[in-house]
């Protein structure tokens, strides 16, 4: 990103300190509505359960890779999180392709903004075919990756996985951020599955041979493969590229929130373990998460946030003049979008007025 969007990030965030993070902690993604949100709703089960859950969980200690090179806290009340849908084609995943040399990329990557009181959110979905100044990291064979200029986004995560992640994003905002949230293919499938599946409505026939996908218009009760193939779905809606694709997921997640929030699991002990059991195996989380009293404290809060408690957009971005297939981010109106953030505040509308990421028309597809 541009050097004036990083720099007002940094001079906004200079000097000030965070306090420790409120108990009640929530979170908005594809998986942390159905993840975390399950293991709240069986907040009262048995001690065995909550060792086996521990079990299930996979951890990631980001501070301990980045180290003290990081954007300040910030302290206002607000909480940020990234949170990244995997694209690993290993085990169960293989299914859908190999990988290049059989890495992990990152297949949908967002940003999610918690206000002070934990009431309202923003999420902002960053492209994956987004070019960035990548900062150099640690790659997972150990070696030191120098990183540079025109750098795709979701690379960061292929080269250093999610700390290498994190940091990207913190450079390009200039935003600490508090938690990391992962999940993979497979993971979602039966998180969806466990749910009983997703409803939603389609205004127009989707077709799509490359994710599977065929659905008429009309209300649909989408389970976890339709509900995969949804969420990855690109050269059948809008304009056929990955900003149609995030509006379509930014579509879903709203549709998943109702979902999350209506089910009731409360009455059916087997259904609520099993979704325990899924959502803990699916994802990987920030060590301050890394078990189930800290993840359940951090959605327990979950619940007081509607879909139209929602800020929902695209980094600002602009198709590169040098490759149709990227996008590169808008300087001034990111650093409306990071600087609204660092200082708790709504995303002003005119972040988003010249984006080529909130002017198609996918996300009316799906409601």
């Amino acid at each position: 990103m541009g050097e004036d969007s990083r720099g007002g990030g940094h001079r906004a965030a200079a000097g000030r300190g965070r306090r420790r993070a409120p108990k009640r902690r929530k979170a908005l993604t594809i998986t942390a509505w159905s993840a975390a949100g399950v293991l709240v709703l069986g907040g009262a089960g048995l001690g065995y359960f909550y060792v086996k859950f521990n079990g299930n969980l996979k951890s990631v200690d980001i501070d301990a890779a980045l180290g003290k090179d990081r954007p300040a806290d910030v302290d206002n009340g607000s909480m940020d999180i990234l949170v990244l849908g995997s694209d690993s084609r290993d085990g169960a995943n293989a299914e859908y392709g190999q990988e290049d040399g059989g890495s992990a990329r990152s297949d949908t990557a967002m940003i999610v903004h918690l206000y002070e009181g934990h009431q309202k959110a923003s999420v902002i979905s960053i492209p994956r075919d987004t070019l960035v100044t990548r900062p150099s990291c640690k790659s997972t064979s150990g070696k030191t990756d120098p990183g540079g200029a025109r750098r795709m986004f979701n690379e960061s995560y292929t080269v250093g996985g999610a700390a290498c992640a994190v940091k990207t994003v913190e450079q390009m905002s200039g935003i600490r951020m508090d938690h990391y949230l992962e999940v993979d293919f497979t993971g979602f499938k039966k998180i969806i599955d466990n749910l009983g599946g997703v409803e939603v409505t389609t205004t127009k026939p989707i077709k799509d041979g490359a994710s599977h996908l065929d659905l008429q218009a009309g209300t649909h009760k989408l389970n976890g493969e339709q509900a995969l193939g949804l969420v990855r779905t690109r050269k059948s809606v809008g304009d056929g590229s990955d900003l149609g694709r995030i509006q379509l997921q930014q579509a879903f997640i709203k549709a998943l929130i109702k979902q999350v929030k209506g089910i009731g699991v409360l009455g059916n002990p087997k259904k609520l373990l099993d979704l325990a059991d899924t959502a803990t195996k699916s994802i990987t989380t920030d060590s301050k998460l890394g078990d189930v009293k800290s993840l359940m404290g951090f959605a327990s809060g979950l619940q007081g946030i509607d879909p139209q408690d929602l800020q929902m957009i695209t980094l600002p971005v602009a198709g590169d003049t040098r490759d149709p297939n990227r996008v590169v981010p808008l300087g001034k109106e990111s650093a409306l979008v990071w600087n609204a953030l660092l200082k708790d505040l709504p995303i002003p509308a005119e972040a988003t007025a010249n984006s080529a990421g909130d002017k198609g028309t996918a996300g009316s597809v799906v409601r």
